[in-house]
């Protein structure tokens, strides 16, 4: 994976502050039988340095909502969200000392834990990702705008299986036929099996769905039909082919962006519980 500057710039400096804090920690220390390492000047700086980290990263999504905001570069406030959000956890870890406490914090620790697992998570599908898509799906399209082309995928394959039953051809001594009868079997695979396959826009079963699949059905239907034919069944193909890339499309646009419905709620839950913790704590 390359590491652009910027990113570079964010490891070192975390790098930095959690082997400081490592040293720290093993220094200042409390025993678990001498009390709360939270409740010493060292624990409290631990623990106010790790909720400005996770205040910091909650900031990246009121930047994002108020496009107003243009302090330093979006890809700054990128890789600062990812570094310190990460190193909050740490941080954290050494203000409570590596104990849960009670129910509070016991809910406080295991959901830093999973905002930051999750984060991880949504970094790791936001770089791997787009590169998959690309791959997978050439013929990307605005998701906004899928269900359009689907539809207009099913016109286009409607208006071909039709145009096929009322074409005509010539025969070996020149009578022109019409080749109605002859692309019964193509108006009967789009009926049964196209048709359908094409209305499910996020269809993930049946051959058609399975790219080796599908040329074999394709083919068999070649055998079938009249050479006059044969074009029209490319072209249901080529369709065939598009709708499927727009499914893998929206499976994996749906796995970039669906694990921010658990990291975001999460995120603000931790934050205000975290607000609270620390308004009881320096109260009592």
């Amino acid at each position: 994976m390359r590491i652009d500057s910027t990113h570079r710039a964010w490891l070192v400096a975390s790098a930095v502050i959690l082997g400081v804090s490592a040293v720290l920690y093993a220094i200042y220390r409390v025993p678990a039988s001498a009390g709360s390492m939270g409740g010493t000047a060292m624990g409290l700086a631990f623990g106010i340095l790790g909720f400005a980290f996770m205040i910091f990263a909650g900031l990246l999504g009121a930047r994002k909502k108020v496009p107003v905001w243009r302090v330093g570069r979006a890809q700054m406030w990128m890789r600062g969200h990812l570094w310190l959000g990460l190193l909050s956890l740490p941080l954290i870890l050494f203000h409570a000392g590596f104990h849960s406490g009670g129910p509070l914090t016991a809910v406080l620790m295991w959901l830093l834990v999973i905002v930051v697992v999750s984060g991880l998570f949504g970094a790791i599908l936001q770089h791997y990702l787009p590169t998959v898509m690309t791959r997978e799906a050439p013929l990307e399209t605005i998701y906004e705008e899928m269900e359009h082309v689907n539809a207009q995928l099913r016109q286009e394959a409607a208006e071909l299986v039709e145009g096929a039953g009322a074409r005509t051809a010539e025969d070996e001594e020149g009578v022109t036929i019409a080749v109605e009868e002859q692309a019964a079997p193509l108006q009967r695979f789009f009926a049964e099996e196209l048709r359908p396959y094409l209305e499910n826009s996020a269809a993930r079963r049946g051959p058609l769905a399975d790219a080796s699949l599908a040329e074999r059905s394709f083919a068999q239907l070649k055998r079938l039909l009249p050479p006059e034919l044969h074009d029209t069944v490319d072209d249901l193909e080529d369709i065939c082919e598009e709708h499927r890339q727009l499914a893998r499309q929206a499976r994996l646009h749906r796995w970039l962006h669906g694990w921010l419905l658990v990291h975001i709620p999460l995120s603000l839950a931790l934050l205000l519980l975290g607000a609270v913790h620390a308004a009881i704590a320096l109260r009592y």
